[in-house]
């Protein structure tokens, strides 16, 4: 059955990307493509969360335990658009190495845990934390495409995006990475497993510092060129 899922999911997302490629004729692939993105990003947030907070058990405390039938479906859903997203960057040669070598560590954890039946929760705790932030990247990219990127809207995404990620994926995260480590349910794969994700978030947050304090740096700069603009205008006029 999860083999059936994968693969209808994988289907699902190829079709959506092709109903978006109608739709949206005038606009490149990469476009479409993030519009796939951002939907998968909403649904499985939504559907992780779901699993995490209502349904259980809690990853931070059941770590190693047997899949429910719902984290079956939910890391199902999840693998095949990664499956889709990670031939399409490959065919179109979009993404670097590290983005690609996130995709192919959740690629396997995924399937690592449908294969062996146990690690569900915190397999799906994990791609919660991870696709929090998605949404969030993606309208970013809209709004840098739109034109829209150099105002207040662009600013309060990014900085939301920040946030988010420094707490949920790098705080909640540690917490995450010691239980998961520290759990004698978790087989050792699946340690390792949780070592490669967790060094690819710290690669990714020194990325995001240095991009927060080079825009921090930047806003900083116009802020004090607009003020000392003003006081030599106002010196004019008195």
């Amino acid at each position: 059955m999860p083999v059936l899922e994968v693969i209808c999911s994988l289907i699902g997302w190829f079709c959506l990307y092709l109903l978006f490629c109608c739709t949206f004729a005038h606009r490149s692939p990469e476009w479409n493509c993030r519009l796939v993105t951002l939907s998968h990003g909403v649904l499985i947030v939504l559907l992780t969360a779901y699993v995490v907070f209502i349904d259980g058990p809690w990853p931070f405390t059941h770590a190693g335990t047997e899949n429910t039938e719902l984290q079956t479906f939910a890391l199902a859903v999840c693998l095949g658009y990664f499956f889709f997203d990670m031939c399409w960057c490959v065919f179109n040669q979009t993404e670097g190495p590290v983005m690609l070598a996130h995709h192919a560590a959740s690629i396997m954890g995924i399937l690592l845990a449908l294969l062996m039946g146990v690690s569900g929760c915190e397999t799906c705790g994990v791609i919660f934390g991870s696709e929090i932030t998605n949404p969030l990247l993606q309208t970013r990219w809209f709004l840098r495409q739109l034109g829209l990127y150099d105002s207040l809207l662009g600013d309060a995404v990014d900085l939301l995006f920040i946030l988010l990620f420094a707490t949920v994926r790098v705080g909640v995260g540690t917490v995450m990475f010691y239980c998961e480590i520290t759990s004698p349910r978790t087989t050792l794969i699946m340690k390792v497993g949780g070592v490669v994700m967790y060094g690819l978030a710290w690669v990714f947050m020194v990325d995001i510092a240095r991009f927060g304090y080079k825009k921090s740096r930047a806003k900083y700069k116009k802020w004090l060129e607009n003020h000392k603009l003003k006081e030599i205008n106002t010196q004019k006029l008195d």
